[in-house]
């Protein structure tokens, strides 16, 4: 631990991060061999204003709020940046509430995870629909991929028209790419040659970090929230890379009769209950490995070989993960529809008959039937 009579300030000079040395992936985190800077700035300003690099820092629900709430006292632009491949799991619905007057650009990352056959006007269009559906009201919807550089340019373009000389702050969830993102913006539209600015949100203790723009004014770098209710956040590091693709995913198309079921790795199982001959699209990470077996052996089929022959997460893994809830959803006829699991991704119904059907995934993790995206 940092030991106060050892510093001049006990918060970051950049942040306003109260200062420690014993958590590197926590707020406030600076090495005891960096007590000699002066001023004193935790190790993530230190990378922002020497590397361009930010860093992921993360707070829990009650502590963003809080920080929503004070965006809302200042005159600003809010980026907001969702994961297309989680939307509904990284989407924060009430942000206008908290934003108050203040306009919302919606920034949609990870457009690389989809096929490039994809019409992305439609899926703006989608996004558009799905955000009013969840009360989000925003002033304009881009799509990009922070990655690949795939539609930075209309992300600085949207800033550029809607900013109208005010500072920007920038929201979103864990692992939606907001670093990579924000590290994007840092390079093509901040002046990092000013010191970062010791100010900090009126009436809170949150840390930030404020990013220095020409114009005297600033993008604020917020901490990612924690939504509990994405797999994401309950299953093991060790199983992340698995999990999260990281290139151009291929959709995984089958023909299922009722009484079928496929498993998804060890992580999740489908179950096509009712309903006619029809086909079904995964859009998953393709390292999980698929396994297509009768229902009624379904069951037993993962007790006998969860975590081995079904695939990641291994035994071990599971040991950490919650028990499976059983969700039973019914798809009307007429209608097009996903089936969506935060953090792992969806499985489209590509036909009209309707069905029943079922999805087990660990308890907690958001799984909601919506209109198809692609």
């Amino acid at each position: 631990m940092v030991k106060q009579d050892n510093l001049q300030h006990n918060t970051c000079a950049g942040c306003g991060a109260a200062l420690q040395s014993e958590k590197q992936s926590e707020p406030g985190y600076l090495p005891v061999a960096a007590l000699e800077r002066s001023p004193i700035i935790c190790q993530r300003c230190f990378r922002i204003k020497h590397y361009n690099e930010a860093a992921s820092v993360v707070i829990d629900q009650d502590q963003f709020l809080q920080l929503l709430g004070s965006i809302g006292e200042t005159d600003s632009l809010v980026v907001h940046i969702v994961d297309l491949f989680d939307f509904e799991g990284s989407l924060i619905s009430g942000l206008h509430r908290f934003a108050r007057n203040n306009p919302i650009l919606l920034v949609v990352n990870k457009i690389d995870l989809l096929p490039k056959s994809i019409n992305y006007n439609r899926i703006r269009n989608w996004v558009q629909q799905q955000a009013k559906l969840q009360g989000l009201r925003v002033v304009d919807v881009v799509l990009c991929s922070a990655k690949r550089n795939i539609g930075f340019d209309h992300v600085i373009t949207a800033l550029d028209r809607n900013r109208d000389g005010r500072d920007v702050y920038i929201v979103g969830a864990t692992n939606v790419g907001k670093s990579t993102l924000i590290n994007r913006i840092i390079n093509d539209y901040s002046d990092l040659d000013n010191e970062l600015t010791t100010s900090q949100y009126p009436g809170t203790t949150l840390d930030a970090v404020y990013i220095p723009l020409d114009d005297g004014k600033f993008i604020i770098d917020t901490p990612g929230i924690v939504y509990a209710n994405r797999l994401t956040e309950v299953v093991p590091a060790s199983f992340l890379a698995t999990l999260l693709p990281d290139k151009m995913i291929k959709p995984l198309v089958y023909q299922l009769n009722a009484g079928q079921s496929l498993f998804l790795g060890s992580i999740a199982r489908f179950d096509f209950v009712e309903g006619k001959r029809q086909s079904f699209t995964l859009y998953i990470s393709n390292a999980l490995h698929i396994h297509r077996t009768k229902l009624e052996r379904a069951d037993q089929l993962y007790a006998d070989h969860r975590g081995e022959m079904l695939g990641r997460p291994s035994l071990a893994e599971l040991e950490e993960i919650p028990t499976w809830t059983r969700h039973s959803l019914r798809v009307k006829p007429g209608t097009q529809n996903d089936l969506f699991v935060s953090g792992l991704g969806w499985i489209q119904i590509n036909s009209d008959l309707g069905a029943l059907v079922e999805l087990h995934a660990p308890k907690g993790v958001k799984v909601i039937m919506r209109d198809s995206m692609v």
